[in-house]
């Protein structure tokens, strides 16, 4: 007997992809846990006369000769599978996007780092021709929109967004998958978000704005995640983690949310034993002290910062400065001449003002050519540290609307990175 399965906690990108895996193991029998997303169960629930499937307590194990995983590459995110672990003659066909490797050890594998793990198959359905019902390509759609953000997140793919197109074509439906993706928030999911706004702590660990929040929850509440990604957006801060602490079972589910690269919440959840990619994550902890899994938290933080690209990588130096005193016609020279759109204007290493292309368009009269700089500069200089992240930079120059910011350190200039410099980061330009 053949089997395909998925993690616990299935959510619509694991749903899709345990379908779609029907398709190249037909005579395989689908086993889907007990423990599967609120927008997982509604989907099942609208099509239930469609979508057949198993419940683990329906399967004996002992018959089982192949086990085929998708979306997952750990045997302790399978429910109730460990006795297969020990099975020496069971054949296993991992299908699996993460980026980091588990310890199922299987005999063949697809796995390459993608958005969604529903993208590997929805590409072969194409290339072989297979027809797939409009339902069917909505589930599929659902499920890499749900993983890869509608294709807005930092680990969607070409391969993607090419699936995407094709299960457009095979007429997926948008209103649906609008439904399933909109989450759960009514007023359980209202007063948690104000708890936990009320009770907000956040620090600072590195580069990074963290905010830890745990608050207490009576049974079963939907919709935990969609209440982190709000409660990030509301605190603007780097990464949210959540520790929702259910006493009358003993457990905490810990939910975390990340915009920036060096911080990757899958990593940080597969070491306390869940899962989850660089943005998103969570995990399910047995006999816990809120107060130790911050700790905990915290700790992984620390030692997960990954060497991601500084400030001090994409600056320019040295400095192309001019003094105070000098004159606008100097200014225009340099303008001219080196393509330049802003100077600091310095005095010694240390940056007085700003010099820009907007500033020196107010110069109107002929005379002017000769006036000092500091009557025309910016005294207003925002600055950098060397240390900081890119998306810093970016962030300061949009809300000051300038095109370059003085990178400083113990007071002097030691390089300058402008708007270029930020674009050619977030488009990967750097040089190798």
């Amino acid at each position: 007997m053949e089997i395909i399965t998925t993690h616990k906690n299935t959510d619509l990108d694991a749903l899709a992809s345990l379908f779609a895996a029907k398709f190249f193991y037909p005579q395989a029998k689908l086993v889907l846990p007990s423990r599967i997303n609120p927008n997982v169960r509604f989907f099942l629930s609208l099509h239930k006369n469609i979508f057949s499937y198993h419940s683990q307590n329906d399967i004996d194990l002992k018959k089982v000769s192949r086990l085929i995983v998708v979306d997952t590459n750990c045997w302790n995110r399978l429910e109730g599978m460990n006795s297969l672990r020990k099975q020496n003659d069971l054949a296993i066909h991992l299908w699996d996007h993460h980026p980091i490797k588990g310890d199922i050890e299987s005999n063949w594998s697809c796995q390459e780092v993608i958005g969604a793990n529903t993208t590997f198959f929805v590409n072969r359905l194409e290339k072989a021709s297979k027809k797939i019902t409009p339902i069917q390509a909505t589930l599929f759609l659902a499920g890499i929109y749900e993983d890869t953000g509608n294709l807005s997140f930092p680990n969607s793919t070409a391969k993607d967004a090419r699936a995407v197109a094709y299960l457009m074509d095979m007429q997926a439906d948008l209103k649906v998958i609008r439904k399933l993706l909109r989450g759960v928030y009514g007023p359980k999911q209202k007063d948690v978000l104000f708890k936990m706004l009320k009770n907000n702590h956040r620090m600072k660990i590195g580069n990074y704005c963290i905010s830890i929040n745990s608050t207490k929850i009576n049974g079963h509440i939907p919709g935990l995640a969609i209440i982190v990604s709000m409660l990030q957006d509301i605190l603007n801060v780097d990464a949210a983690f959540c520790i929702f602490l259910e006493k009358d079972r003993n457990q905490i589910i810990l939910i975390g949310r990340s915009l920036v690269d060096g911080l990757n919440i899958g990593t940080i959840m597969r070491a306390m034993g869940g899962g989850g990619h660089p943005g998103a994550g969570s995990v399910l902890l047995k006999d816990v002290n809120p107060v130790s899994v911050k700790e905990w938290i915290i700790e992984l933080i620390n030692g997960n910062q990954q060497s991601t690209i500084k400030i001090s990588d994409l600056m320019s130096f040295p400095v192309t400065g001019i003094p105070p005193d000098a004159s606008m016609e100097d200014v225009d020279i340099i303008f001219k001449e080196q393509n330049y759109t802003g100077l600091p204007v310095m005095e010694g290493d240390k940056i007085v003002g700003i010099i820009s292309r907007r500033d020196f368009n107010r110069v109107r009269d002929s005379s002017h050519f000769q006036s000092p700089v500091k009557a025309f500069m910016s005294t207003n200089v925002i600055t950098i540290d060397p240390r900081s992240s890119c998306t810093k930079a970016a962030r300061l120059m949009i809300k000051h609307d300038i095109g370059r910011l003085p990178v400083v350190e113990d007071g002097r200039i030691i390089g300058i990175i402008t708007r270029s410099d930020a674009m050619r980061y977030f488009y990967d330009l750097l040089p190798e």
